[in-house]
């Protein structure tokens, strides 16, 4: 009998992204936790009463690297240590999955990509929606509304509390558009399968919380080389209106197709994790007139039995990542996908920032 080792991975952060990889590695045989690495005691406490007894933790991520030598590396920090932390992951010999953005600039996704391609090793990007069977089905819903496309989405999430200091602490590197905007331009991305030409931002303050150059709502607009356009929302924040937090909707010259979320699209879920994914069912409406000019078919609904939760997603996220690095499954597409992704919205805070719309 062949003995195969387990792949031993460091999971750095312990908030609810770190939570969800941590328990999902404890899940899957062929990973064993090396150590969950934070300088947050509460979290790394709290997590730690969901791990199996006797698993190690740590503070100091260069020493974890240095001493417990992982196979792999879990990064679910801020996303200003992203680059920095990956980096040094791949530079030790380590597989990196991370949460995303993958880098604070597309120079420094671009670098990453390079260094683990050099390396021999798998780097994976935490594109949840990419996992997720109803998202998957709306991509290929949306090839068969013709071209050119309309996507419009958002995810503004009203928060208080804990969930709205959270949020301050994320906008203190990260503009909304760009923390959660990287999933909604790689879905209009996949569904175009066109180039992006050019982006435009918009943003402002809507609190006297943060520091004067920091923004808690933004707005981009992207056109791509078929003609297609897409605009994505967020804001976050005690402010935000639930009333239409949840648009998710593409429409083209035969069609459109929407998310029509009932219960993840209600009153006091948009700062919920798991509406943020949720989908429940998809609305697909065909422009095809009769002879009467009414519609032909009727409007069909899309139920999908698969419905997983948010700690399912990572659980499959892992299962990906696992795949990568046994070479079952071939990266290249998911890494260009995450540089072409934070090129957008990245351009889309400069534009905001300059005034100008940028030309990718």
């Amino acid at each position: 009998m062949t003995y195969s080792p387990k792949i031993r991975v460091l999971v750095v952060g312990a908030g609810n992204m770190g939570r969800s990889h941590a328990l999902a590695y404890a899940s899957i045989p062929e990973f064993e936790i090396a150590a969950i690495c934070t300088r947050k005691k509460e979290s790394r406490a709290s997590l730690m009463a969901e791990l199996p007894d006797g698993t190690p933790e740590c503070n100091d991520y260069l020493q974890a690297l240095t001493d417990l030598k992982p196979d792999a590396v879990c990064i679910s920090t801020y996303p200003d240590t992203h680059y920095p932390f990956c980096k040094l992951a791949l530079e030790a010999g380590c597989h990196v999955f991370t949460e995303k953005p993958l880098a604070e600039s597309a120079e420094q996704c671009r670098e990453l990509v390079e260094l683990a391609r050099s390396k021999g090793k798998a780097l994976a990007v935490g594109y949840i929606l990419r996992q997720h069977p109803s998202w998957i089905k709306f991509v290929e819903v949306a090839k068969t509304l013709g071209k050119p496309l309309v996507m419009r989405m958002n995810l503004n999430q009203q928060s208080y509390g804990k969930n709205w200091e959270t949020h301050k602490s994320l906008l203190s590197s990260i503009s909304p558009i760009v923390d959660c905007g990287v999933h909604y331009v790689d879905v209009m991305c996949q569904m175009t399968e066109s180039r992006p030409t050019r982006v435009s931002g918009l943003g402002t303050q809507l609190t006297d919380e943060l520091p004067a150059d920091k923004i808690n709502y933004g707005h981009l607009q992207v056109s791509f080389d078929d003609g297609s356009v897409g605009w994505y929302e967020a804001g976050w924040g005690p402010m935000m209106s639930e009333t239409a937090f949840f648009i998710k909707d593409v429409i083209g010259p035969l069609g459109s197709a929407s998310i029509v979320a009932a219960d993840a699209g209600s009153r006091g879920k948009s700062s919920s994790v798991d509406a943020h994914t949720q989908t429940e069912r998809i609305l697909v409406h065909r422009s095809k007139k009769g002879a009467n000019g009414e519609p032909e078919p009727a409007d069909e609904y899309i139920d999908i039995e698969d419905e997983p939760d948010h700690d399912e997603l990572c659980r499959r996220e892992q299962l990906f990542f696992l795949d990568g690095i046994l070479g079952k499954a071939d990266l290249t597409e998911h890494q260009n996908s995450a540089i072409r992704a934070s090129e957008i919205v990245l351009a889309a805070d400069q534009s905001f920032r300059n005034g100008e719309t940028i030309k990718l």
